[in-house]
């Protein structure tokens, strides 16, 4: 991958880091964080804008959420609602940019983060496409409603304080023949590279933003969701082609997803 595809890479994961701030309780949670990713609400829907990156992203992301879908329900492969009559849970959803999409495939959406400003970009956007979902500013952990047939979380899981915590708490919410996805950074020495030594110097992205040290390998993230009960049944590293962009694909090393259901 060159530098630049590594760059666009970065960028898009710092844009998303909008919605980290809703992490699992006030003691996962930064406020700092939180804050300074809030003030990027106004601008979220603007695919020229700070999310830009995000903007171009997010397709891939759907496709993968897509072919789980598919894969888990079938029979509605062909169908543009193929969650109808499903509910799904959007964990750090920032001002909704995934939220919706799964809203339009028909199932009950809840979006959860904990910058309020996120929250009300999200809720004023949905509004003005016509969509119901259930917006809040509240930690997951702090959440009553269990029995989401759908569970997401997006660059989230690297920002917390205690990661074993997280997943526990996602696990928690998911029903019993559910699906969590989860994406996040890869511990590397290429993503080092990408998300810390070139994003943060040349890339746009503040000093300081990411931290190394707390991304997760994908055996690290597998063994988290074993212990909360939850079996990986899927996997797709995130990459960037300079002739397609942003794709799926069996390289890791910089970003990846995963999905997972409950053990049998």
């Amino acid at each position: 991958m060159s530098q630049k595809g590594e760059t666009a890479l970065l960028l898009a994961a710092d844009t998303d880091m909008a919605s980290n701030a809703s992490a699992t309780n006030g003691a996962t949670i930064d406020p700092k964080e939180a804050a300074h990713f809030g003030t990027m609400a106004a601008d979220w829907w603007n695919p020229q804008g700070s999310s830009a990156m995000l903007h171009k992203l997010n397709p891939v992301r759907l496709a993968y959420i897509r072919a789980a879908i598919d894969a888990h329900w079938p029979g509605k492969a062909q169908s543009f609602r193929p969650l109808t009559d499903k509910r799904a849970l959007d964990v750090g959803c920032g001002a909704g940019l995934l939220t919706e999409p799964l809203a339009r495939m028909g199932a009950a959406a809840t979006g959860l983060d904990a910058a309020a400003e996120n929250i009300a970009a999200a809720r004023a956007h949905a509004a003005t496409q016509g969509l119901s979902i259930d917006y809040r500013a509240t930690p997951v952990e702090q959440m009553a409603d269990r029995d989401f047939d759908l569970v997401t979380s997006m660059e989230v899981i690297e920002h917390v304080a205690d990661p074993a915590a997280f997943v526990a708490a996602l696990a928690d919410k998911l029903a019993p023949d559910g699906l969590m996805i989860l994406s996040t950074p890869n511990r590397t020495p290429l993503s080092r590279l990408a998300m810390i030594t070139i994003g943060e110097s040349v890339g746009g992205i503040p000093k300081g933003t990411h931290d190394w040290g707390k991304f997760i390998t994908p055996d690290e993230l597998t063994a988290l969701l074993h212990a909360a009960g939850l079996e990986v049944i899927d996997s797709s590293g995130l990459s960037f082609d300079p002739a397609k962009g942003f794709t799926l694909s069996a390289n890791t090393a910089i970003n990846y997803l995963l999905t997972a259901r409950h053990r049998g």
